[in-house]
């Protein structure tokens, strides 16, 4: 304990000497007292450390009502928030206590089973630009797609205007395991998570854009660090890892390090470290077997394992953010992580080189069924509930 020794030391130097010795004991009092400052400081660095280590409760509130599968929530500064729903295919804006639809051409979305109007990121420049990004469902010429388009807002938040397409092409089949997640990252890339479109060659076949992480410029090209940059196949230039199945989540540790929350089988929703290039074993052939390992180490080459594993049966986990304030306490630090059948919010710690070290499962979020995304906004965590029929919410949680 090198710290509280040091501390005890500066006290001991600070404080002044008493005056008046200690009656009937024998001993001298300076020393009477210095012994007795000494239990009273390790008495608070011991309380100061326990609180720190603490969980603390957690306060919930129903932020915003009426809404129907709301898949994601982001800020846009000023106290308002951009929510997407996903099979209403509406974009909301809150503010001042209120939600209201924004003009947005909902009827350009394709809506089917798990795909519609899903993940949301936006511009660090938002001030100046007004510039967001959604990753939805869409039409083309030759059928269905999911693809990330760029949106400006106005200013006074009521209406979207399509910029362009950043990428697109991502399998569908018939709407499962659509992803797709959407993560600006700190060096100003914008990191997606797609689904494998319930498609058995897609995760590992590295011309398609199924069952990856994606990797491009907030322009849509694609990031110049990416593995396979130098490809002639156009769409593997955008390829930072592969072998996924359903990337639901994702998520920037305070060291840099990217995360994917990645839905399981039966078995084994696994949140990941990623690693450039890396295979994460996903091949569920032939045809669509999904009795296969999430992570197969038969398979030719390196995969990459978990770095936690639901284990059987599945949470269906989804979002997922790391949380960082004093105020959390014992959570500070640690990756919350939603999940829709198991209805609850898991924080997962990992010490400084990703080994799991505690899951812990608060009581005060498993009360509100079906929770989708998690996002932190200054102190807090806004979480979506996926319910349907209309009785869905924003949960804003924070530390009492």
């Amino acid at each position: 304990m090198r710290s509280l020794s040091v501390f005890l030391c500066t006290l001991a130097l600070l404080a002044p000497a008493p005056a008046l010795a200690m009656r009937g004991s024998g001993n001298v009092g300076p020393l009477a007292s210095s012994s007795s400052a000494n239990d009273a400081a390790i008495a608070q660095f011991k309380a100061d450390r326990a609180q720190a280590r603490a969980v603390p409760k957690l306060k919930v509130t129903r932020m915003i009502r009426g809404l129907d599968h709301p898949w994601d929530v982001q800020s846009i500064g000023h106290g308002r928030l951009l929510v997407t729903e996903r099979d209403r295919a509406d974009l909301l804006v809150w503010q001042d206590g209120h939600k209201r639809k924004v003009r947005f051409p909902s009827s350009s979305v394709w809506v089917s089973g798990e795909t519609g109007l899903m993940s949301l990121a936006i511009d660090p420049a938002f001030a100046q630009t007004g510039r967001f990004f959604t990753c939805q469902g869409g039409t083309t010429s030759n059928g269905h797609e999911v693809h990330v388009v760029a949106w400006r807002l106005n200013d006074k938040a009521t209406r979207a205007t399509r910029i362009k397409e950043l990428v697109g092409g991502f399998p569908t089949s018939s709407g499962r395991h659509g992803g797709c997640r959407l993560l600006i990252t700190k060096n100003g890339s914008m990191l997606v998570g797609t689904g494998d479109a319930a498609q058995g060659t897609n995760p590992e076949n590295l011309k398609s854009l199924g069952g990856k992480t994606l990797r491009m410029t907030l322009g849509g090209a694609p990031w110049p660090g990416n593995p396979f940059i130098k490809s002639p196949n156009s769409r593997k230039r955008y390829i930072q890892t592969y072998g996924h199945r359903n990337v639901q989540g994702l998520a920037q540790r305070r060291d840099g390090s990217l995360w994917s929350v990645e839905q399981g089988t039966y078995r084994d929703d696994e949140v990941n470290k990623l690693v450039n290039g890396g295979d994460y074993g996903y091949n569920p052939v032939p045809g669509y077997n999904e009795d296969v390992p999430m992570t197969d180490q038969s398979l030719p080459g390196k995969q990459v394992n978990a770095r936690w594993s639901s284990g059987n049966p599945t949470k269906a986990t989804s979002g997922g953010t790391f949380v960082y304030g004093k105020q959390w306490g014992a959570l500070n630090g640690a990756m919350a992580v939603a999940a829709l059948k198991d209805s609850r919010i898991f924080f997962l710690t990992f010490d400084g080189h990703g080994k799991l070290q505690r899951v812990r499962v608060p009581d005060a979020l498993t009360h509100y069924g079906r929770l989708r995304s998690v996002t932190q906004v200054g102190a807090n965590l806004l979480i979506t509930t996926d319910n349907g029929n209309g009785n869905d919410v924003v949960l804003r949680v924070h530390p009492r």
